[in-house]
């Protein structure tokens, strides 16, 4: 496999937005155990398998969430604003909107000037998100933005020297290992300055059951959701992913906090792409995602040490997910 790699490296037959694609998968696949990027699941199908995936009765954390954000709205905007008037929004992932819709809602009729600032990697959601906003506010301020994160992030901070007000919710920061968590939370206080406010969603540590179950559906939509994303890169990038030859294997260790995904091989078979080719032995896997759960004390250590001092912290009434506000300092 070693000797393939660097010419597998250069996708000459694979241009553009699709290279970085390509990199991506084959570094990927290509390492000793096997890993393909979480961040391209969210293609139009994947979205719509996403989508799914919120409704279904064992996927809490949605629903968690958006009763966090219903019921406690005025309190959440008055802990991000810092007493000011006019602010910023900028939201890294903004889904669908279906939860920030109530912020945003408290926040126009308290008179506040605000500009909504939505960042995601997906145009069909940002599409849908702003004209679905626009429905219900017609003079909303938005202004979507499609990119990566912190491209995206930077760009907005840098529209205007108003305070600004960061928005990562939907559990999105657990889709990343504690690390790399702390990482992305230390390179958003570089973006910002002393006194803006972030807004992030964390899933809580729970009985493992529950917690289990949420990212193995009995629907199989969760595995549809992973097994789209092969059917991606053979669309996208000319594989030739057999998706038969795949199942969807979930684990949660309570010790870590870290629930994994992942795609299992049901036999010895090889995978074709241009200028490699990726093989699998029977019961290899391919480590699809993480979620990763947190204690309280997790959440306000990991503020400290990424430049934040916490502020409110927001939970449902079971106490399974939480909304934090933290302060710049």
């Amino acid at each position: 496999m070693e000797q393939n790699v660097q010419e597998a490296l250069s996708p000459t037959q694979v241009t553009g937005e699709n290279g970085a694609f390509y990199l991506d998968v084959i570094q990927g696949l290509t390492k000793e155990f096997k890993t393909l990027p979480s961040k391209y699941f969210y293609d139009k199908q994947g979205d719509r398998l996403f989508q799914r995936i919120m409704a279904c009765e064992d996927y809490y954390l949605t629903r968690c969430e958006a009763a966090i954000i219903r019921q406690q709205r005025e309190q959440i905007c008055a802990a991000i604003q810092n007493g000011e008037d006019s602010f910023d929004i900028i939201e890294l992932g903004a889904g669908d909107g279906t939860k920030t819709v109530h912020l945003l809602d408290s926040l126009a009729r308290q008179g506040k000037s605000f500009r909504y600032m939505p960042v995601d990697i997906s145009g069909n959601i940002l599409d849908e998100l702003t004209g679905n906003l626009l429905a219900q506010n017609p003079e909303l301020n938005i202004q979507p933005l499609e990119g990566e994160y912190f491209q995206m992030l930077d760009q907005a901070v840098s529209l205007s020297s108003l305070h600004k007000v960061v928005m990562f919710l939907g559990s999105n920061i657990g889709n990343m290992p504690p690390a790399d968590a702390l990482r992305f939370c230390t390179r958003i206080r570089q973006s910002i300055r002393p006194g803006d406010r972030v807004l992030i969603g964390f899933d809580l540590v729970k009985d493992p059951y529950l917690i289990r179950a949420a990212y193995s559906d009995q629907q199989g939509i969760t595995k549809a959701f992973n097994l789209n994303l092969l059917q991606r890169i053979n669309s996208e990038l000319g594989a030739d992913f057999d998706l038969d030859l795949f199942d969807h294997y979930c684990s949660y260790d309570p010790l870590t906090g870290a629930c994994k995904s992942y795609l299992v091989s049901q036999r010895k078979h090889t995978v074709t792409f241009p200028n490699a080719d990726i093989h699998f032995s029977e019961g290899e896997c391919i480590w699809m995602e993480i979620s990763q759960k947190y204690t309280l004390s997790q959440i306000n250590q990991m503020a400290v040490d990424s430049g934040f001092e916490p502020v409110s912290t927001f939970t449902d009434s079971k106490g399974w997910f939480a909304d934090v506000v933290w302060k710049a300092v």
